[in-house]
């Protein structure tokens, strides 16, 4: 590959990331595949299905392609509570001593006496609190926040793994076109030896009754089936684009895919036009190759 930094990335990544507050503890597991865009999914717990909207924008800020999917499990870590007065219940208590008084009368109930008054104190979870749970799921945001660029930078290095392995796979076609370009196959002398071969025969079948101008116009196309320079040099051309989008700033991954349909059309083509064993077998050659492109190609983004 070029000295240039190959910029791709893969559709697959996974990152786990924990994190906790006083009373809680959290994991996320996010993990992306394949896909033909960018399909994203949440599993949230109960109460917190408000988080969607902001882990669904940082996703879209990051990522372009791929079947992206987030797990978040919460749990309880330490149950921490306080005393709350009901002041509404204690209204209501002090109204009804105060008309118990007024009609027979005694000394007013001690405090210590009210507090066991049932409703009158509540246990209420620290986490519960407004505070605590805006606290809570700010951390549990930036969390996420963290576990999204480990998938980032997961991708990325798969990114350059692919770039390795089609930098490889590039260089055996420009082999394999280089061995058709100098094939002893393509020269005018075997050519005309061959195209020799077949006019006779196309002689012999026809009882030697073959029309001239039939005769030119079969020469003629068997002369055109045996020439593939144009493949030769769309192949080049395709090559050369490849290594383009290698070191592009964008994401390549449709691109690279319908280029691949292209060097696929080439070698189908060459195949069809090959009339000598050498070249038959460098366009088998050059499929196999195209084939194994396509499916590292189909795990860029």
């Amino acid at each position: 590959m070029s000295s240039a930094v190959t910029t791709l990335k893969s559709m697959t990544g996974f990152a786990s990331v924990e994190g906790s507050t006083p009373a809680h503890a959290w994991t996320w597991e996010i993990r992306s595949v394949n896909g033909r865009s960018l399909d994203v999914r949440f599993r949230l717990p109960p109460g917190l299905e408000g988080l969607e909207p902001k882990v669904r924008e940082a996703v879209a800020r990051h990522l372009v392609r791929g079947s992206f999917s987030a797990t978040l499990t919460l749990r309880q870590a330490q149950a921490q509570t306080i005393l709350k007065l009901n002041e509404s219940v204690l209204e209501d208590l002090l109204g009804a001593i105060a008309v118990v008084r007024a009609r027979v009368g005694g000394p007013m109930p001690s405090a210590e006496s009210l507090i066991g008054h049932r409703g009158l104190i509540d246990t209420v979870d620290i986490a519960d609190t407004e505070g605590a749970l805006a606290a809570r799921n700010a951390a549990i945001l930036q969390s996420f926040d963290h576990g999204l660029q480990g998938l980032v930078g997961n991708r990325a290095a798969e990114g350059r793994r692919l770039a390795t392995v089609l930098v490889d796979q590039l260089a055996a076609v420009e082999r394999i076109v280089r061995t058709v370009t100098a094939s002893p196959a393509r020269k005018p002398e075997a050519i005309a030896v061959r195209l020799g071969e077949q006019v006779r025969r196309l002689l012999e079948a026809s009882g030697n009754a073959l029309d001239p101008a039939r005769l030119h116009q079969e020469a003629a196309l068997l002369a055109t089936r045996a020439d593939v320079e144009e493949e030769l040099q769309r192949l080049k051309s395709h090559i050369a684009a490849a290594h383009d989008l290698l070191v592009a700033a964008e994401p390549v991954g449709r691109k690279f895919d319908f280029l691949t349909q292209e060097f696929n059309r080439e070698a189908n083509t060459l195949c069809s036009k090959a009339n000598a064993p050498e070249i038959t077998r460098a366009g088998l050659d050059l499929k196999a190759v195209i084939d194994q492109m396509r499916e590292q190609v189909q795990n860029i983004e």
